[in-house]
């Protein structure tokens, strides 16, 4: 049982860290042009697009041997 939980707060912690790296927070949040619609879409297609990652992170965590 504590191997599962342990395997969750991994997951959630890389998927996390991945989302968080991701983000061009510096750039988005430092520029006086960004208007908060553009923040919205901005941090909305950066999460669709860290979807993928981070279910590939999931699978490969849970069956390594799936990539060789």
């Amino acid at each position: 049982m504590t191997d599962r939980k342990k395997k969750a707060k991994l997951i959630i912690l890389l998927g996390v860290i991945w989302v968080v790296i991701t983000l061009p927070l510096p750039w988005v949040v430092n520029n006086p042009q960004v208007s908060a619609t553009q923040f919205n879409i901005i941090l909305a297609i950066i999460g669709i697009m860290s979807i993928p990652f981070i279910v590939l992170g999931v699978v490969w965590t849970l069956k390594p041997e799936l990539t060789t």
